[in-house]
């Protein structure tokens, strides 16, 4: 089989990489309009960080994984065509603010047509509202020149940090097709690749509306949860409970569970704000406000969390953060990730710029142009020279050194080891921490000498 990927990115290149290896006879071509980004994945510098892809990468790329920018030659010579692309909350327009931007999977759609020849296999693998399936095949069969497509879903519901190995054994592969003998027949061929490797009783087959929504609800259950313990966090901070013991407590009842009831300043990346307002438009648009009001408050109380945690910041440091060196440990949405998209730090950094503070971010992996990018602190002049509220460093004691206080807001490893003492030594004093992700122990902390908090602790 020879399949193509359109769109090298957090989805598509991961698990390109994946089926090459455990497909060795299988051609897999990732393309992207993205020349830099290909040369990236054809370097020893991959344009993402994930703990494993370096290595399968290194192990496939120029057997049986191939990354071009010659999208047309690869969609000519493809049995089976993922589109990966990106599907950004839509900034313009109707449904501004909410609906999914779906310019790029139309134009994707009109190229394949414009081109492919034959049977051709087209799997949705970008998060997509319901239905879209539908609109896909419809531009695919109007601009064909005599090719015959089956359209079917595939949805990722991959972890960043862990990509890799929720690719190498997924709680479940979904795959959905119409309900016709050529759909099924389709979704079969699907079914054959990733049985390859993952148990045949994890691959789920549906009707291709329900795999669409499938993936916009997954998030939002999971996005839901955060956001619920979130707000038992500040009734803990209130009554002097324990939000972690609270985690616990419930966590342990079957029917619940104790996944994704870590409270933290806030959920981010590309996925859970994005597919619930897009769920929200969805309610909204079928004419269903109530519903649509219900998951809006997920958004609602995730972005309260980030805002009471700047204004616990503030209001710790005297009610003024001004002119102070505040050390931002952590830029990343989460570790084991150099993704920035809706990370928290994000909007934290922003508040605390928008206070006259003066930040030091550190962050492992993420670069200082992406974090300039993402603060827009790029091509700011003050006076003629360079706005200097915000200094990237590449090391967290020289970030901590002089400040008044210490964030931290990504749970990396390292931040569990750092020598506290040292960095207590070189602050100005009184000196604060505050656990953006409940990390650390505070009473280790607070006999150094610091003045440590935690989220609903």
């Amino acid at each position: 089989m020879n399949i193509c990927c359109i769109g090298a990115g957090y989805v598509g290149g991961p698990t390109m990489a994946m089926i090459a290896r455990k497909c060795p006879d299988t051609k897999v071509t990732v393309v992207d309009i993205n020349a830099k980004r290909v040369a990236q994945w054809n370097s020893d510098h991959l344009p993402i960080f994930e703990p494993g892809l370096d290595e399968i990468v290194r192990a496939t790329r120029g057997r049986n994984l191939f990354f071009s920018t010659e999208v047309d030659e690869a969609i000519v010579a493809a049995d089976m065509i993922f589109v990966s692309v990106n599907t950004p909350t839509k900034t313009y327009g109707m449904g501004a603010g909410r609906a999914a931007d779906l310019k790029f999977i139309e134009l994707c759609a009109r190229r394949i047509a414009s081109v492919a020849t034959g049977r051709k296999i087209v799997v949705e693998k970008s998060t997509l509202p319901v239905r879209t399936a539908e609109s896909l095949k419809t531009v695919l069969s109007a601009n064909s020149s005599g090719a015959e497509f089956q359209v079917l879903s595939n949805p990722e519901f991959l972890a960043e940090g862990t990509a890799m190995a929720d690719l190498e054994s997924p709680d479940r592969v979904l795959i959905g097709s119409e309900s016709t003998p050529e759909g099924i027949k389709a979704a079969e061929t699907l079914v054959s690749v990733y049985a390859q490797w993952v148990p045949r009783d994890r691959i789920i087959t549906t009707n291709l509306w329900s795999s669409e929504l499938s993936k916009l609800v997954a998030n939002a259950f999971l996005a839901q949860r955060i956001s619920s313990i979130n707000a038992i966090s500040a009734l803990c901070e209130a009554t002097e409970a324990d939000v972690a013991e609270v985690s616990f407590a419930i966590g342990r009842d079957s029917r619940i569970g104790s996944k994704f009831l870590k409270a933290s300043v806030g959920f981010g990346g590309s996925c859970f704000q994005k597919d619930i307002l897009n769920l929200v438009y969805l309610c909204d648009h079928f004419g269903l406000p109530e519903v649509a009001a219900y998951w809006e408050q997920v958004i609602r109380m995730n972005d309260w969390q980030k805002r009471r945690y700047s204004q616990q910041v503030v209001s710790s440091l005297f009610n003024t953060v001004a002119g102070k060196k505040i050390a931002v440990l952590g830029f990343a949405f989460k570790k084991d990730t150099n993704d920035t998209r809706e990370s928290a730090s994000i909007y934290v950094c922003r508040d605390l710029v928008d206070e006259q503070a003066n930040l030091a971010v550190y962050d492992p992996k993420v670069s200082e142009n992406q974090i300039r990018k993402d603060l827009n602190q790029g091509e700011v002049l003050v006076d003629g020279r360079p706005n200097t509220s915000v200094v990237i460093e590449q090391d967290p004691y020289a970030a901590a050194k002089d400040a008044h206080a210490v964030l931290i807001l990504t749970e990396w490893d390292e931040f569990r080891d750092l020598d506290f003492q040292r960095i207590f030594d070189g602050m100005l004093k009184p000196a604060f921490i505050f656990d953006g992700r409940n990390i650390l122990d505070l009473k280790a902390l607070r006999g150094i000498g610091f003045e440590a908090r935690g989220i609903g602790r």
